[in-house]
């Protein structure tokens, strides 16, 4: 190789090495299922201001045992907050009554919850550090 060459390519990985490596692991158990029909959405949100409308990053797995798991991988170290529904019907949304009510099984993270809505992401959220995480939702 040429010299020049050489430097470039320690260059590059000199910069490589320097990147933030993600290797938090955040593993979500769900609990609370009504059957086994449908699948389980799982959202995960960074920022206050999209909860809990806009996730960050969204799982689905069967509803198909009582007690489901979803693993979000190479996450940030961070302050986190998670939601989680029971698609029953699988048209992927949480269908709502009268007034805006849920009509199928939902939850939050550390069993937030609202007094005339969702609750706030201070009440949900938690901190998720470099050896990662294992939180459990119970729908409702």
């Amino acid at each position: 190789m040429h010299s020049s060459t050489s430097r470039r390519l320690a260059g590059a990985l000199l910069a490589l090495s320097s990147l933030p490596v993600f290797a938090a692991d955040l593993v979500v158990e769900v609990e609370g299922l009504r059957g086994d029909q449908g699948a389980v959405a799982v959202g995960l949100f960074d920022k206050a201001e999209n909860f809990p409308k806009q996730f960050t990053t969204g799982l689905r797995t069967p509803a198909d045992k009582p007690v489901v798991e979803v693993v979000f991988r190479d996450l940030a170290p961070g302050r986190y907050a998670v939601s989680a529904y029971q698609d029953e019907n699988g048209n992927l949304e949480l269908d709502r009554g009268l007034f805006g009510i849920p009509k199928e099984p939902y939850g939050f993270s550390r069993d937030a919850r609202g007094t005339a809505g969702p609750p706030e992401f201070r009440d949900a959220r938690f901190d998720l550090g470099e050896e990662g995480a294992r939180i459990r939702i119970k729908l409702r």
